[in-house]
């Protein structure tokens, strides 16, 4: 079936006002069908989980169909998944139940959003563990690989963490690659999927990692994560759940109770959605982010951080800019005052990324994030917003 912009956006309570959400990597609009999911379940269904009286049973099912439909959609076991608030909480719980031996090194990534960086640092402090960090210089692409990857690798590195897509840059990364340089050192890979599953399909087979995260609330959903354990994986990880409690899964180990209720029964609604959609999704994110890049690659002022290509094989919409006599907060602030469209400047929480890897100032970038459900006549409209604030 053809991509039906119109149809789309009916699924979207918020866009039937007048604001285009162009800050969508901060969070996208929920499905109509999750915003009435939470309210059935929290008007009928509303009960603490075990009990065996009518009410009791269906909240039983329904929270297990949504732990059941979110592993099945990154195919991975009912037992190797845990939901939470957000990708940063479940990462911390992660880092605090992780074992590795005194001494023992692991990588990180500089061009990650914090969420993928701070919560090693505590296990490595923690632990006694040497950090090593991994960057990408502009000759590279500023994208990160086994071959730039490989130097910093040696039989002490247990551990190796990066993002799958940057919320600055929007490059892909190719983490079945890299995963299998780092298996082949004899390492785990933890990957941060927050910038990748709004825009892609998530395989955590396919991509061969032990350790993978995002947040629902990016998908179209309602403020919870999802964290990927392997079952492998799942022997370093030691069970942090009360004594009398069981700790055979990820969700025993690791849950603590946080796997919001009618947060969590909301997520086949999301799945329903995007069964089968993104071949559709990535065409029409393709024809968004080259409207936007043909203008910012037009002019010699201004500098895209990161890939200049519009191939969708490469990238994400997630564009982000720096202009030579204009800082980021003032195009946005000038933006807003003629317009009604919501994109931001900043660091947004890639801090290492923007000032050491970038060399940006204390502003960071103008970021514009798109998905799937904007039209090609925001983007076109934002071109004219831009051409007006800008020399």
């Amino acid at each position: 079936m053809p991509f039906d912009i119109t149809k789309t956006r009916e699924h979207f309570p918020a866009l039937q006002q007048d604001q285009v959400f162009l800050d969508n990597a901060g969070g996208s609009q929920a499905l109509g069908d999750v915003i009435d999911s939470i309210a059935a379940y929290l008007s009928k269904t509303n009960v603490q989980l075990g009990a065996s009286y009518h009410t009791g049973t269906q909240s039983n099912t329904k929270y297990e169909e949504g732990y059941q439909a979110a592993a099945k959609y990154i195919n991975a076991g009912r037992d190797e998944i845990v939901l939470g608030g957000s990708t940063t909480q479940l990462f911390m719980n992660l880092a605090g139940a992780l074992h590795f031996d005194e001494g023992d090194e692991i990588i990180l990534s500089k061009m990650e959003h914090e969420t993928n960086v701070k919560p090693w640092l505590f296990m490595a402090e923690r632990l006694k563990l040497t950090v090593k960090w991994w960057e990408s210089s502009k000759s590279d692409g500023l994208k990160l690989t086994p071959e730039n990857l490989k130097p910093l690798l040696s039989p002490k590195v247990k551990f190796v963490a990066c993002t799958h897509v940057s919320n600055i840059l929007g490059t892909i990364h190719d983490v079945r690659a890299i995963a299998d340089a780092v298996h082949e050192a004899g390492a785990l890979l933890c990957i941060d999927g927050v910038s990748f599953a709004p825009h892609r399909k998530v395989d955590v087979k396919t991509f061969g990692v032990d350790f993978y995260a995002f947040s629902w609330y990016k998908v179209y959903g309602p403020h919870i994560a999802v964290l990927y354990a392997s079952n492998s994986a799942q022997k370093h990880v030691k069970a942090m759940a009360h004594f009398f409690n069981p700790t055979k899964t990820l969700e025993d180990k690791l849950g603590f109770a946080a796997s919001n209720y009618e947060n969590v029964q909301t997520i086949p609604q999301i799945t329903k959605y995007l069964d089968g959609s993104v071949d559709a999704i990535t065409e029409q994110e393709g024809k968004l982010q080259k409207i936007l890049l043909d203008f910012l690659n037009s002019r010699s002022d201004i500098t895209v951080q990161g890939s200049t290509s519009a191939d969708s094989s490469q990238r994400v919409p997630t564009i982000s800019f720096t202009v030579d006599t204009v800082n980021p907060k003032q195009i946005v602030n000038e933006a807003e005052k003629i317009s009604n469209y919501g994109f931001r400047w900043g660091h947004f929480y890639s801090k290492r990324l923007c000032d050491e890897v970038l060399g940006l100032g204390p502003e960071g970038v103008t970021r514009v994030s798109m998905v799937h459900y904007n039209t090609e006549d925001d983007i076109w409209g934002l071109v004219e917003v831009l051409k007006k604030v800008l020399p």
